[in-house]
């Protein structure tokens, strides 16, 4: 009888222990489903974010040669003109993206996009002049002249405009990753501003210089275009904060992040 009850109890804990083994092996399953998920999400996220990137920088070199007259303080009783090219409409996401990225991916994965962002614009700048050099048809409802005004400016110019902006972009994300070491991954606000300041007067600086060494503007327009560019800039950057610590809170607690951790994709 006791031998029959002890034999009873082994099956007993037996099957105890095939139903814990079970049961770990289902957990484990289930977050490993989960980790796999999150991988996934997390990096359509990336790619979405360089994506958006990728269309803002691309869509500033191709028409940043028109400017236009903005005025934001007419309802405060100021009426003062921004004097800005409509390039500088996208530009500032630009900007904005990278410091997410670098934020949320880290630093070597921003300067991944940076590079990728400046090689898609050369290789649409190459096909931009490729297609000036082809004459158009008589019955073309754009003719070469058009075209050239709008998209033929000194290839050279253009070159070097993509590397003052490079510089700039590696500029900002290094200040961005020293504020945030320093911080310990706090003042979201600082690193996003102080990062993106300096590098966009850089920026300013360089690309308008070029561009009038090239004459593509004319010299005495270099300051009215700087300040109002760059204080443009400035305002672009301290509005789109609160975005910033929209998406980058969201992103750390949909992801479940610390303060200094980083997405891995």
């Amino acid at each position: 009888m006791d031998s029959d009850l002890q034999a009873h109890k082994k099956i007993q804990y037996s099957v105890f222990l095939i139903e814990n083994s079970v049961d770990t092996a289902s957990r484990i399953l289930f977050l490993g489903s989960l980790e796999a998920t999150k991988n996934k999400q997390a990096q359509r996220l990336y790619l979405f974010l360089a994506a958006i990137f990728i269309a803002s920088l691309v869509a500033c070199n191709l028409i940043f040669q028109k400017f236009f007259s903005w005025q934001p303080f007419t309802a405060f009783g100021w009426d003062y003109s921004f004097e800005i090219s409509v390039g500088l409409i996208p530009y500032p996401i630009t900007f904005l993206v990278t410091d997410l990225i670098s934020e949320l991916y880290g630093r070597k994965k921003a300067n991944r996009v940076v590079m990728s962002g400046v090689i898609a614009s050369v290789f649409v700048l190459g096909i931009v002049a490729v297609a000036d050099l082809v004459s158009a048809t008589p019955w073309s409802p754009v003719d070469d002249r058009t075209f050239s005004s709008v998209f033929g400016l000194t290839g050279v110019a253009v070159f070097a405009s993509m590397m003052a902006y490079l510089i700039a972009q590696f500029i900002d994300i290094r200040i961005f990753h020293f504020w945030k070491r320093l911080t310990h991954g706090k003042k979201l606000w600082l690193r996003n501003n102080f990062s993106t300041i300096p590098s966009q007067f850089i920026d300013t600086m360089v690309v308008l210089g070029l561009l009038c060494y090239f004459e593509a503007i004319a010299w005495d327009r270099f300051w009215i275009l700087f300040v109002n560019g760059f204080a443009y800039k400035v305002l672009v950057a301290l509005f789109d904060t609160p975005l910033f610590y929209l998406t980058a809170g969201w992103a750390r607690r949909y992801f479940q992040l610390g303060l200094e951790d980083e997405l891995d994709v």
